[in-house]
């Protein structure tokens, strides 16, 4: 299911009231409101959880099944005879409990623990998946933001000079053509916030999109969260140890090993004999018997108890398919955790090299719009003051322009990769 199916989704069970209302869903949000939220109200995690509560309960009934039963029964018949009609009542009470199958009702139990433990594993799983894409999806309306505020300073100068411009020209002290680049400039200026607008609201619908509440909710992000670029916790080998030894996917692949092995153990406990204990109260009635009613209950009521040994010996070869099954998916679930491992360390490899060159790149950009914010200050005071020329004044501005936008999305980038890092290594996104 793609994620605009789920947002469908979420928007119709939001509609018919389920869990979530309007009162429910905070209005301002920071990371960690975004990320909790996500958590409890996401569909595909409460999938999982239902998920894990069947597991939950297949335990429970693995456990029962080593206890004794018990079932009562009551029969009422009336039967045609040449002699005439018979009317028979039996009453009875029957239990019984297996004493030995092989360690297979053991074993059954010992599956069902690893079941819920993956199942559960399941979940954290989810839950780091839609942490990173919110947080991805929040350090872009974070980025989106600050580049508004950067532009609206830019455009706030460049309507003082068109207006500084049409008082020269009035004068008569500059040429039209100048006039003309810089209202020509004034306007793509205003275009360039426009669209920087547009960007934030698209990056606000994204992010609505992860948290599945409706468009026209409120939102608003916190004015307070800041974007601190720092240095990754561990070197790429420390990250990789921790990361295989904490991740969940890795957890899970383990756990199926056991589950897989525990499986074969189940299907290999059919070949040996059950010995079960059974036992039985019974009485009963007949209108051709002597005797009253009481007295034919009571005189007929007997107890049964008995050991019951079955022995297999031919299953047309249930058991021998079962146990090559299992040791298939034993092998299966041994290469899915190779997978699993490969996979992880070189994400947490490639979130590495991301990290070294984000850094690399924020500590460049990051210099580069210094020299520039300065250089275009220099240029406007002295457009201002009528020392320097229009032509080369907008060939600063432009160079700005770009410097701006390199920097605010390196910052962001570096902050968003650092932080994917640290995740992988244990680090809460929102340290």
């Amino acid at each position: 299911m793609s994620r605009y199916i789920k947002y469908i989704v979420a928007l119709i069970l939001l509609g018919a009231g389920y869990k979530t209302r309007a009162q429910d869903i905070p209005q301002v949000w920071d990371l960690k409101t975004a990320i909790e939220y996500a958590k409890e109200k996401n569909i595909n995690i409460n999938t999982l959880k239902l998920s894990s509560q069947t597991a939950e309960q297949n335990l429970i009934a693995s456990k029962a099944a080593v206890l004794p039963n018990l079932s009562g029964n009551v029969s009422q018949a009336i039967t045609n005879y040449k002699s005439g009609l018979q009317n028979t009542s039996g009453f009875g009470l029957s239990s019984d409990m297996t004493l030995y199958n092989g360690s297979y009702l053991k074993n059954d139990i010992k599956a069902k623990e690893l079941s819920l433990q993956t199942a559960n594993l399941s979940v954290e799983a989810a839950k780091n998946d839609i942490t990173i894409s919110i947080t991805q999806a929040y350090l872009n309306i974070l980025l989106a933001r600050e580049n508004i505020t950067y532009l609206k300073d830019l455009l706030t100068t460049s309507e003082a000079q068109v207006k500084q411009s049409e008082q020269q020209f009035k004068f008569g002290t500059i040429a039209k053509k100048d006039l003309l680049q810089l209202q020509a400039t004034y306007a793509n200026d205003k275009y360039t916030l426009v669209t920087a607008k547009n960007t934030l609201q698209q990056n606000i619908l994204t992010l609505k999109q992860l948290l599945q509440i409706p468009t026209n909710t409120p939102f608003e992000v916190s004015t307070t969260d800041t974007v601190a670029v720092a240095p990754a916790l561990d070197n790429l080998a420390s990250a990789q140890d921790q990361a295989l030894r904490t991740r969940p996917e890795i957890k899970s692949g383990e756990l199926n090993i056991q589950l897989q092995s525990t499986e074969l153990a189940k299907a290999k406990s059919t070949l040996r004999p059950t010995l079960s204990l059974g036992g039985s109260l019974n009485t009963g009635y007949n209108n051709n018997n002597i005797g009253g009613y009481g007295y034919q209950l009571n005189n007929s009521f007997y107890q049964n108890l008995g050991l019951t040994l079955s022995i297999p010996i031919f299953d047309r070869k249930v058991t021998k398919t079962n146990v090559a099954k299992a040791n298939i998916g034993i092998e299966q679930a041994r290469l899915s955790l190779l997978d699993a491992k490969t996979t992880l360390t070189q994400n947490v490899e490639r979130a590495y090299i991301n990290v070294q060159n984000a850094n690399s790149q924020y500590a460049a950009a990051q210099e580069q719009f210094k020299y520039t914010s300065e250089a275009l200050r220099i240029s406007n005071a002295a457009l201002k003051e009528g020392t320097n020329n229009i032509v080369e004044n907008l060939q600063q501005k432009n160079l700005y322009v770009q410097a701006l936008q390199a920097f605010v999305q390196a910052k962001y980038t570096a902050s968003l990769y650092t932080k994917i890092y640290n995740f992988y290594t244990g680090v809460p996104i929102t340290n």
